[in-house]
């Protein structure tokens, strides 16, 4: 398994829904704010210039047409197209919210959310920077995320049949290839999921969890499939992310619990065997450790939390 395959894996084991925010207009005298408490936000400017306002930035930063921006889980931020906000009227973003048609003198951005509700995230998220932009003259004309772009940009303006599933379809390749370029070009941390991939055997150890996290794992046979030694792996894994295979694997596990919970009815008993537990009592400990919450309370809560309006 590659690490495109990993990518993947990842964003569909972590639950990940999307919801196209269609394109917005930014006019004169007003602000758009979006909320995104659990979610990755995407921008792509079409046209004009807008300023990013963020309380993790020192200063606004400044898109203009053709250039894209993504944002790490919880980027609460603000748009305008001056770099102050200051007497500004302030308008939230809502996921159900009409599309706005540009308008003269005003700038136009095309969004998106990927929306991450519950946690242990997976290291990949936690990790990433709090914005990666990508401006319009640093892509090749004819690469694939520029063309992609241009694509996205066309559908809006004709707005043919079957634009809708155009249109999210487009913004699923625009948000992969710009997770593929933060990979690329963001310099990793001094460890973390981005360092381990770029490692063979690691990547290698990681593909293997990922892809039977049910599995009795043991650092042994992982070593065994990852073609190296116990000490080696241990140790180069640890290097790489930072923490243990098996730490790594509770993460995994405790993922794909949540999205048995959340989406089926299964009982507690189904639900351990189906992570890797032995047995409801041993899943349950492990469950309320790292979660904060019994299976039964995350369940009840999950169940609560999906009627509200902005949960995907």
């Amino acid at each position: 398994m590659n690490s495109v395959d990993l990518l993947t894996d990842l964003l569909h084991q972590a639950g990940m829904r999307r919801r196209l925010l269609g394109q917005r207009t930014v006019r004169p005298g007003v602000a758009l704010r979006f909320p995104c408490e659990k979610s990755i936000g995407l921008h792509v400017v079409t046209q004009g210039e807008v300023h990013v306002h963020a309380p993790g930035l020192e200063a606004p930063l400044t898109l203009r047409a053709g250039d894209l921006a993504l944002m790490a889980r919880g980027c609460e931020h603000r748009l305008s197209l001056g770099p102050s906000v200051e007497g500004l009227t302030v308008e939230t973003i809502g996921t159900d919210d009409a599309a706005t048609p540009p308008e003269p003198g005003a700038a136009t951005v095309v969004g998106g959310a990927y929306q991450l509700w519950n946690d242990p995230l997976h290291p990949f998220f936690r990790e990433m920077p709090a914005w990666f932009v990508l401006r319009a003259d640093e892509l090749p004309k004819l690469g694939p995320l520029a063309l992609t772009v241009g694509l996205l940009i066309d559908e809006l303006r004709q707005r043919q049949l079957g634009a809708e599933t155009a249109l999210n379809g487009l913004m699923d390749v625009v948000f992969t290839y710009l997770l593929r370029e933060m990979l690329a070009r963001h310099a990793p941390a001094a460890h973390g999921w981005a360092l381990a991939v770029r490692d063979p055997q690691v990547r290698r150890a990681l593909a293997l969890m990922q892809g039977e996290p049910a599995r009795a794992w043991t650092l042994e046979s992982l070593a065994l499939e990852a073609g190296l030694s116990r000490t080696a792996l241990a140790e180069r894994f640890r290097a790489a992310m930072g923490d243990t295979p098996l730490s790594h694997l509770r993460t995994l596990r405790l993922q794909a619990a949540m999205r048995l919970l959340g989406n089926t009815d299964q009982t507690l008993e189904q639900v351990a065997r189906a992570v890797g537990y032995q047995d409801a009592f041993s899943f349950s400990k492990a469950f309320k450790r790292e979660v904060g919450l019994s299976p039964r309370e995350f369940r009840r809560q999950d169940a609560d939390e999906r009627a509200l309006a902005y949960r995907f």
